[in-house]
């Protein structure tokens, strides 16, 4: 475990940061936690190349504490799913159905009792969804950079700029939080808010397919949703993106094939292009 006075900008206080990347730095983020009832979480992460995402840093913000968890070195899912799962705990987000997508494959942790600062803002602007940047600025009269928002967060070590882009995308949840409290008791829509924010992590908690069939459901016959399902399940079964498998805008190609000899396959490997993918498509649907 290693700690560092970080610095956000020259009129913000100094708030130690603490970069957990062994046993010792997760037991201490533990007697932390242990100590309130409430804290913010943010992850990062690469979701480029595989059908799962690779989690790479979870960022904390608790006790006016900032504790970055690198998640190439340490498994971090026994200490943080006695927190993630209990209700008594109040954990806040920007935009948690991502988050808990996240922590739910990668941890196989299910998120309960959030608050969403993405949520809670459209209620209180009664607008469209704003980035996190968007609410800083308008809460707190910050602006933040956002270089890094696709910069390779599995390479070590990670840079300065990549570490203070972690730490602000987590620091702000819980002043922000208060803020929004404030306005929507005032209003009588708090709880609305928390049933709206778990609703987004009860999605982030649900399988990927699932995820992803509700999206497109209404735009797909049964036979489409069929062809679907089992892309997903092969890029799930390779953890390949399931675009690897088979091209959104082939999949209605397919669903109009006639199962019918030689033929039929030579069409089916004109469009998927891989012998042992069409061969698996021909003994799944024929």
């Amino acid at each position: 475990m290693s700690i560092r006075s970080f610095f956000k900008r020259k009129f913000r206080k100094k708030k130690p940061l603490y970069y957990l990347n062994d046993p010792e730095g997760l037991d201490f983020l533990d007697e932390e936690l242990s100590k309130t009832n409430i804290f913010g979480l943010d992850t990062e992460f690469d979701w480029r190349t595989t059908y799962f995402p690779k989690l790479s840093l979870i960022q904390i913000t608790a006790n006016s504490k900032l504790f970055l968890i690198d998640c190439l070195d340490v498994d971090a899912s026994k200490i943080l799913k006695k927190y993630l799962e209990n209700n008594f705990y109040l954990k806040v987000f920007h935009s948690v159905r991502s988050d808990a997508t996240v922590l739910s494959k990668c941890l196989n942790i299910n998120t309960l009792n959030v608050f969403d600062i993405q949520v809670a803002d459209r209620l209180l602007q009664n607008s469209d969804v704003r980035s996190y940047g968007k609410i800083v600025k308008s809460f707190l009269g910050i602006e933040l950079k956002k270089s890094e928002t696709n910069s390779n967060w599995l390479k070590r070590p990670l840079s300065d700029n990549q570490i203070q882009y972690a730490c602000e995308d987590v620091d702000f949840l819980l002043e922000i939080y208060s803020s929004q409290k404030k306005k929507l008791k005032k209003q009588g829509n708090y709880y609305e808010v928390l049933s709206r924010s778990e609703q987004e992590a009860t999605l982030g908690n649900s399988s990927l397919k699932k995820l992803r069939l509700k999206k497109l459901k209404k735009k797909l016959s049964l036979k489409d949703q069929k062809i679907f399902l089992w892309r997903e399940e092969m890029a799930e079964k390779d953890n390949v993106p399931p675009t690897y498998i088979v091209k959104d805008k082939y999949l209605k190609k397919l669903s109009k094939i006639k199962m019918k000899g030689e033929f039929s396959k030579k069409e089916i490997m004109k469009i998927i292009g891989n012998s042992r993918i069409t061969e698996n498509f021909i003994s799944e649907f024929s």
